[in-house]
């Protein structure tokens, strides 16, 4: 039967799944450590820190769509359209992302090393990502099976996470103990990773990317023109503000969460087991979140699990102790897991309507999902360099044991004022999100009766 084909075995979904956490692994080093290893390792100053965590996102944005439009463009072969691309920039993904990790004998030069090392990592793991993600659409063209396939894939990158995690936080947690301060009052912080969970720009592209070709009547469509047409598109303008704000507010929390502990609250012995705790909870909750979207509703579930991070964050700020700090992890990990899962379950909501909204023009789902991942790293990018700025102009000082109360103050505005401005201001522009689940299941209907 036709609706037998469209259904996905559990074996199906683990192995489409399983292809996402190598690339979580290294994605959770740069993301929870790599700031850290830029100032206390490298011994490049906080404005290139910043200049290099800013100008590597902000490439990796731009290369997104880029990438998107080539992949659309590519031929047939052998081995598929896909494949490719992920096997030839593997290795040249493997060299890009050990010389990320090595210290050059010279001094001066440093902050272009690293600088150019970090933009060609985002370039090659974008060349890897994006037609991987792109594996979505094929798999099957029903909107439950997608989103089952996207939460075991999901679930898998969270693990692949929480793996780079554990190992990289035990050589963290090993090398940086700052000995020689050990007797020191050290009152503020380093930069905690600048990207925040890099899950979320790793999931980029998901879902219907490459569900037709790019053509209508067999006569290619002018990328500028869709993407006009995408823009002018109101339930995909309203998604992608609305999780820019939201996904900028988790980066915000997690990128500055190790540097909190180490030196804002005191808790330095133990970042590297917070961190896992975040991780271990989100990757527990991606089927909670799963099961809830699909009995409340995705918008509701986007406000159920992204509110939920708000009052924590300010406990920490305000009671800075291990129990507390234990107790926010979890709940963190928590909005992590809905800030991974519901925007990519509600952009092909998104790309069904504008079809239906659009009947004649097919093929567009690249740009959806090109810009919108584009959209939500250069805001990381932004956010990302203004934070470490902050730092700079608070006074942080390289390598020092003591910081001035100034940045420890800093620290506690990144972590719990800043993230819940943010997360306020997208949840108001999401109330406007038209697409609620009436509207959702007629456009489905609608669409099974157009194929």
């Amino acid at each position: 039967k036709p609706s037998q084909l469209l259904m996905l075995s559990v074996c199906s979904k683990l192995c489409f799944a399983i292809g996402g956490a190598p690339n979580q692994v290294a994605g959770s080093a740069t993301a929870f450590f790599l700031q850290i290893y830029l100032l206390d390792v490298a011994q490049i100053n906080p404005f290139q820190a910043s200049m290099v965590l800013f100008t590597g996102k902000a490439w990796g944005a731009v290369s997104d769509p880029i990438v998107g439009f080539f992949v659309t463009k590519s031929r047939w072969t052998k081995i598929g359209r896909l494949m490719p691309w992920m096997v030839g920039c593997t290795p040249f993904v493997v060299v890009s992302y050990f010389y990320l990790w090595f210290v050059p004998p010279f001094t001066n030069g440093r902050f272009i090393w690293y600088l150019g090392f970090y933009c060609l990592y985002q370039t090659l793991i974008t060349c890897f990502h994006v037609p991987y993600s792109a594996l979505t659409m094929f798999l099957s063209t029903d909107q439950r099976e997608r989103d089952s396939a996207t939460a075991y894939r999901m679930t898998m990158e969270v693990l692949g996470t929480l793996v780079g995690a554990a190992i990289q936080g035990q050589i963290v947690a090993s090398a940086h103990t700052l000995k020689h301060c050990r007797h020191h009052n050290v009152s503020a912080g380093h930069l905690g990773n600048s990207s925040g969970t890099e899950v979320i720009r790793s999931l980029a592209l998901s879902q219907d990317f490459l569900s037709h070709a790019v053509c209508i009547k067999d006569i290619p469509i002018p990328f500028h023109k869709g993407f006009v047409l995408v823009m002018k598109h109101g339930p995909y303008l309203t998604l992608t503000a609305a999780f820019l704000f939201i996904s900028v507010a988790i980066q915000l929390v997690q990128s500055n969460f190790v540097l909190f502990c180490t030196y804002a609250v005191d808790l330095r012995d133990h970042f590297q087991n917070i961190v896992l705790t975040i991780l271990m909870s989100a990757a527990v909750s991606i089927p909670f979140w799963q099961w809830f979207l699909q009995k409340f509703g995705k918008k509701t579930a986007a406000f159920c699990g992204i509110t939920w991070i708000m009052p924590f964050t300010v406990m920490l700020v305000f009671i800075p102790n291990l129990v507390v700090a234990y107790v926010v992890a979890v709940s963190s990990g928590l909005s992590v897991a809905a800030s991974l899962l519901l925007p990519w379950s509600m952009l092909p909501d998104v790309v069904d309507d504008f079809r239906l909204a659009n009947r004649n023009s097919k093929g567009h789902e690249a740009i959806f999902y090109s810009f919108y991942v584009f959209f939500t790293k250069f805001a990381a990018g932004i956010s990302l360099g203004v934070s470490t700025l902050c730092l700079e102009f608070a006074g942080y000082d390289t390598g020092a044991c003591r910081q001035p109360q100034a940045v420890a103050y800093t620290l506690k505005l990144l972590i719990g004022a800043a993230p819940v401005a943010f997360i306020i201001t997208g949840l108001m522009i999401l109330l406007l999100y038209p697409i609620s689940e009436d509207v959702r299941l007629q456009n489905k209907l609608a669409l099974e009766e157009l194929r």
